[in-house]
């Protein structure tokens, strides 16, 4: 198979694959009321953005608050903001279903899996002219994140929410089990320190809590399999059934099938509330775990990646519809440009936990200010030297990720973990091959 990399892939697919992806987002998404409920109208409207978004974070109330602060200083312009799902896949489904006949919004919310299969299928706009249009700083932005919407030397999108996942732990519950104050080196010295985990939280918890298969076990597991120096794919080749990834599998089952692993829709949950001495989850978590924990809490690096740069990104940017007129577009760019600056993503990332995506806004008072208050935070700043490119078969194969939780929920649910992986290793390999491989041929 060609080994060629994920950005040369991207200048090359065409819109077979997309589509099928998006084909499997079909319905109508979930529009719970926000400040309204639809897009701005056909062609008009350029006086008014629509901005569907999920609320990373639980942040409706800081995008109102930037919203008003940006309709002060642009008396001429109104932001429509429309709860448009409850996470990003609901996002997406409801821009999707807008793609075959609806209005479409100004600006929309797109995840780390959903923002290119719409930009390979022309529905997200080229940034690059809209950037010079609207007097964009884009040297500020943090080029790993800005650069992750890069398409054949476009960029499809502008980091917003972005994150990685953490290790959060408690620190009443370390102390008592005789733990240093720090997060594990690796998941096998994690191995080490669960029995005392679970013997130092008692009864009816567990010495860790993660996501489910079906909310982005997909994504943190990605830190455990490459540990242990496995991974879903190796460029276009996947790796479900490679000895080093089974071993991570085996690792996560065993967890749950020693009673020490709890998994959830919501992982900071079960950590907030106490029933779990630690969790992965989301930086964009770090908000709501200080405000629900009453106990004290650190947070460290992913076990491993210091040493392996195992650490996966994630989280939102947000993009521009292509079908929309060139008037809306540069509305929207400068709405964009508003709600990413130095101020907005300080604030943003002050209140949710989310990194900031401007360079300059680690220097900002907001920023200084709030790692002085919430230490916490500078876990996932310091952390970002050691990410890595998600696998393949997660981000850019048609529900690569659905197909990898499922595989989480079936293991941790009794199912045999080779002959699982067996059937996701057959099942990505075929999509790869029907709908991929022909592209990489051409």
């Amino acid at each position: 198979m060609n080994p060629i990399t994920r950005r040369g892939f991207l200048g090359v697919i065409g819109v077979g694959a997309a589509a099928t992806t998006l084909g499997a987002c079909a319905g109508t998404g979930s529009d719970s009321g926000g400040n309204g409920s639809g897009g701005s109208g056909g062609e008009g409207g350029g006086g008014t953005i629509t901005f569907w978004s999920n609320h990373p974070g639980d942040s409706k109330d800081l995008e109102t608050e930037i919203i008003e602060a940006f309709q002060s200083e642009n008396p001429d312009l109104t932001v429509n903001l429309v709860d448009a799902g409850k996470n990003y896949e609901e996002v997406a489904q409801k821009f999707n279903a807008a793609l075959t006949g609806g209005d479409l919004p100004d600006v929309v919310v797109v995840s780390d899996v959903t923002w290119f299969n719409f930009a390979l299928n022309d529905q997200l706009a080229p940034l690059g002219d809209l950037f010079d249009e609207a007097g964009v700083d884009t040297d500020d932005y943090v080029d790993a994140l800005l650069g992750d919407y890069v398409l054949e030397e476009n960029n499809y999108g502008v980091p917003f929410a972005r994150s990685t996942p953490l290790f959060y732990y408690n620190k009443d519950v370390w102390s008592e089990a005789g733990l240093p104050d720090r997060g594990p080196e690796n998941w096998d010295e994690f191995a080490e320190w669960a029995p005392r985990l679970q013997e130092a939280i008692g009864g009816g918890k567990h010495a860790i809590a993660m996501y489910d298969g079906s909310n982005y076990m997909d994504w943190t597991g990605q830190n455990i399999i490459w540990d242990f120096d496995g991974a879903f794919s190796r460029d276009w080749e996947p790796t479900f059934t490679e000895d080093a990834t089974i071993r991570g599998m085996e690792y996560v089952k065993k967890l749950n099938d020693d009673g020490f692993l709890v998994v959830s829709a919501d992982s900071i949950v079960e950590f907030g509330s106490g029933l779990a001495a630690c969790a992965l989850a989301s930086t964009g978590s770090l908000a709501t775990a200080k405000a629900n924990a009453n106990f004290e809490f650190g947070t460290a690096f992913l076990p491993g990646a210091a040493e392996k740069d195992s650490c996966p990104t994630g989280g939102a940017g947000v993009a521009i519809p292509a079908g929309i007129s060139d008037e809306r577009k540069l509305n929207a760019m400068k709405f964009i440009d508003f709600l990413t600056n130095t101020q907005n993503t300080a604030k943003f990332s002050q209140g949710t936990g989310y990194m900031p995506v401007r360079k300059s806004a680690r220097e900002a008072q907001e920023i200084k200010d709030y790692l002085e208050e919430t230490p916490q935070a500078a876990t996932a700043i310091d952390q970002l030297e050691h990410t890595r490119p998600q696998d393949n078969a997660r981000v850019l194969v048609p529900n690569g990720g659905r197909r990898i939780g499922g595989a989480f929920d079936s293991i941790l649910g009794g199912a045999d973990v080779r002959q699982t992986m067996q059937q996701v290793q057959d099942e990505t390999a075929e999509i790869i091959e029907r709908q991929i491989q022909p592209k990489l041929d051409n």
